[in-house]
């Protein structure tokens, strides 16, 4: 599970490195994919196997879903962190999150999304107030819900 949010530096070669507790489970490799709200996200391969699984369960005579399963699979790039546990995003994948220098990497359960830092900064703060009025019929079973 990937919690936590980090802010490392996204170098001249559009690497970063992982934050050290999500290393060992990307280790062996990982894939990054588009993800929504313009972020990147990045899942183990097992984890992307049972996405595009879900994604391959909709009808494909439907154009949205078509349109969704050829976005994910040819924006998706499979990558192996190098050494030093940096990881390289596409420049197809930097483009399309906006990627500059200033990220941030979040746990978002079973994957980890690369933002733009300030456009993390202001998705963070629209949903600081939501997220606090959400009730139990969208977190059953929770602390708060």
């Amino acid at each position: 599970m990937f919690l936590g949010t980090h802010t490392p530096k996204l170098d001249e070669k559009g690497r970063f490195f992982l934050p050290a507790r999500f290393r060992d489970d990307l280790a062996d490799g990982l894939i990054v994919a588009k993800g929504q709200e313009r972020c990147l996200a990045i899942f183990t391969p097992a984890e992307f196997e049972r996405q595009a699984q879900a994604a391959l369960s909709n009808s494909p005579t439907l154009r949205d879903i078509r349109d969704f399963q050829r976005s994910f699979a040819a924006g998706a790039s499979e990558e192996t962190p190098d050494k030093q546990g940096r990881v390289t995003i596409p420049p197809l994948l930097r483009a399309y999150a906006g990627l500059d220098k200033e990220i941030a990497v979040i746990g978002a359960f079973n994957r980890v999304e690369v933002w733009d830092l300030a456009a993390w900064q202001a998705y963070e703060a629209a949903q600081d107030e939501k997220f606090s009025s959400l009730d139990a019929d969208i977190t059953p079973g929770t602390a708060g819900g």
